[in-house]
Parts: structure tokens; C-alpha cells; sequence
């Protein structure tokens, strides 16, 4: 194509410069025409060779406009080869695009829709968590009153005792010879004897506790709460434990395990004033673990209870054995009888037996007898 071009360029000059020439010639030919014959000769020559010049330029031009024309064909195909090689590109492009673009499609949908799921459950997981809250504060509601805390301590207390003892184990809300109400009673047998069990803990001042901010409220909560519980230990300890009727001891209910847990870490000397007024604190996990301790001494009071009645029906146990022992003896000494009489009537058998051949045989000789007269006689 390079050399197309530069073939065009020598066209164009050559094309001035026949023009430049012309244009000379004419001036010569306007200037000097008037002058001599041979002005007139070198005007002629300068008409033919502007002739000539003429048909030269018109076959140079026609040259020219083939080479452009041809020119212009090779590059309408080589733009048409361009443009069928860029359709081709774009369509593969395009095709690209539309794959990647359905797949995108794809996956957003199924982005969306475990966005869906998600957003479902965390809108489940809202409103169970809506009503959690509820019932937490209808639970605090309960233990900020006093006679509804006492019966939630107590509630739980039942279904603690219900769900590991046996039904005549335990008693609750028993009237004591002094007239107090016991919430609960495991009857045990001697020793220890009936044990009494107190849900009604004072949950104020420990609620007191967990709500001071300052230090000087940290220390009145703690010296209330330590006050509290020494009060409540020794109203069980006069209440619930009585001589001759009851246990030396008597067990004090936490419903919760919080404040088991912060008795034994911050207020041992609590603690320490529960034993040696022989008022065991128990949670809900130790009373589990005392109630497990109370049913396998049940057990095994039962069992103590039971061993007479047990050793008795051995002993009659044994002496059916021994009649039994006594039976079967007589019963082998029958069929040791029973089996010489049989042997004896095999032997009365045997003998019957034999006695029947022997006619049999004397019959059968005489029959032959008979038959030999009778032959002889017919042939004498």
C-alpha cells in the first residue's frame, strides 16, 4: 500500500509540472507570438507538445484514477475483512459477556435467596429473642416480689424432689409440732432421721449486691447481705431443727447457683456460721446430688427392712428343697420297682413265648405224620 501511494505522489508532480510547463509555454507564446515566423514555429512546437503534454497527463490521470481505484477496491476489502473479523471478536465477545452475565445472574439469585433464609431466621431468632425478654422481665417481675420469689424457690424445689425421690420420701408444706410450716420434708429413717428443707431465701439484699456502684454502696450491700443470710440461717436452725422429731440438721435452698457460688468465693465466714449451726446450703446442682446420696440410703434402709422377710422366705425356701429331694428319692425307689416287675413280666413273656413254639412244633409233626400214612396207603 506504501508504494501505492508514493506511485501517486509521482503522478501528482509530474501532473504540476506538465501544468507549470503549459502555463510557461502560453506566456511564451502571448508574449512573443508577434514577433517572427519563428516565433510562430516555436509556438507550434510548444502547441504539440502542449497536445502531447495534454494526452500525456490524460493517460497519467487515467492511470491515476485506475490506481486509485483500485487502491479504494483492496482497501473496501481489507475494511471488510476488519469488519468481519471485528463482528466476529464482538460476537464472541458478546456471547462472553451474556455467559458471564447469566452466570452473575445465577449466583446473585441464589445469594438473594440465602439472604432470604438468613434474613428468615434471624427474624425467627428476633422474635424468640422478643420473647426471651419478656419472659425475662416477668421473671424479674417474679423475684422482685417477695411471696411470688418464695414460691418460684418453691416450684423449684418440687420439681427437684419429684423428679428423683419417691413419692413417699418427702412431704411438702408440713405443719412442725412448733406450729412453722416447712416447705419441704425427706423422710429418712433413723439415723438421721426426717430432714427439713427451706426455699425462702432473702433475695434483696443480694440483688442489693449486684446492683452497688460505688465502693461505700459495695461494702452496706455486702454488710447487708452477709447480715441477711446469718438471719435466715438461724431462723431454719430454731425453726426446722427439733429435737426428737427432726434431724440435728436441716438443708437451706438457693434457686439460684449465683449466689452459691458467691457465698463460697466472698463470704466463707457465712459458710463457716452454716455448719456449726448444721444448716447445709445447697443449690439446685448439690441438691440434686444430696437428693441422688438421700434416695440410695432409702434404698438400702428398704433393703435392711427387708432382710428379715427375706431370710425367712430362704429358709422355707430350703425346706421345700428338701421335701422336694425327699420326693424325688421316693420317686426313683418306684421306678427301681417299676423297673424289676418289668423285667420280671419280660421274663413270664419269654417263657409263654417258648411254650407256644414247642405246641406249635408238635402240632406241625403230627400233620406230617398223618400225610405219610395216607400216602402209603394210596400206593399199597
Amino acid at each position: 500500500m506504501t508504494n501505492v501511494f508514493a506511485n501517486n505522489s509521482v503522478l501528482e508532480i509530474a501532473l504540476a509540472a506538465g501544468v507549470l510547463l503549459l502555463l510557461i509555454g502560453n506566456i511564451c507564446f502571448l508574449l512573443f507570438r508577434k514577433n517572427n515566423r519563428e516565433l510562430d514555429r516555436i509556438s507550434e512546437t510548444l502547441l504539440r507538445g502542449q497536445a502531447e503534454l495534454a494526452g500525456r497527463l490524460a493517460q497519467v490521470s487515467e492511470q491515476s484514477r485506475q490506481e486509485q481505484t483500485r487502491i479504494s477496491d483492496a482497501i473496501n476489502e481489507q475494511k471488510m475483512a476488519v469488519l468481519k473479523i471485528m463482528d466476529e471478536k464482538l460476537l464472541a465477545v458478546t456471547k462472553s459477556v451474556g455467559d458471564g452475565l447469566q452466570q452473575s445472574t445465577v449466583k446473585t439469585n441464589e445469594t438473594l435467596q440465602a439472604l432470604r433464609e438468613r434474613l428468615t431466621k434471624i427474624d425467627v431468632a428476633q422474635q424468640k429473642i422478643s420473647s426471651l425478654s419478656e419472659q425475662v422481665v416477668s421473671l424479674q417481675e417474679v423475684l422482685s416480689n417477695k411471696q411470688a420469689r418464695g414460691a418460684f424457690g418453691e416450684i423449684q424445689l418440687n420439681d427437684l424432689v419429684k423428679s428423683i425421690l419417691p413419692p413417699s420420701a418427702y412431704e411438702f408444706q408440713v405443719v412442725m409440732s412448733n406450729q412453722k410450716r416447712a416447705d419441704c420434708v425427706l423422710k429418712l429413717p433413723n439415723p438421721p432421721g426426717t430432714i427439713v428443707i427451706d426455699a425462702k431465701f432473702p433475695l434483696e439484699s443480694y440483688h442489693a449486691l449486684r446492683t452497688a456502684s460505688s465502693d461505700r454502696e459495695k461494702v452496706e450491700a455486702e454488710r447487708f447481705f452477709r447480715a441477711s443470710v446469718l438471719k435466715h440461717i438461724k431462723d431454719i436452725s430454731e425453726k426446722y431443727i427439733i429435737t426428737s422429731e427432726t434431724a440435728e440438721s436441716a438443708l437451706m435452698f438457693l434457686p439460684s447457683e449465683a449466689i452459691y457460688a458467691e457465698l463460697h468465693a466472698n463470704f466463707c465466714d457465712v459458710v463457716e456460721a452454716s455448719y456449726r449451726s448444721k444448716v447445709w446450703i445447697v443449690s439446685p446442682t448439690t441438691l440434686m446430688a444430696t437428693l441422688n446420696t438421700v434416695r440410695a440410703i432409702l434404698k438400702d434402709a428398704s433393703m435392711r427392712e427387708q432382710a428379715g422377710v427375706i431370710q425367712k422366705e430362704v429358709g422355707i425356701l430350703v425346706d421345700d428343697i428338701g421335701r422336694l429331694d425327699d420326693r424325688i428319692e421316693n420317686l426313683s425307689k418306684h421306678f427301681d420297682m417299676a423297673s424289676r416287675d418289668i423285667n420280671d413280666i419280660k421274663v413270664s413273656s419269654g417263657k409263654i413265648s417258648r411254650r407256644i413254639q414247642k405246641i406249635e412244633d408238635f402240632q406241625l409233626g403230627e400233620s406230617e405224620t398223618r400225610l405219610a400214612l395216607e400216602h402209603k396207603i394210596a400206593n399199597d
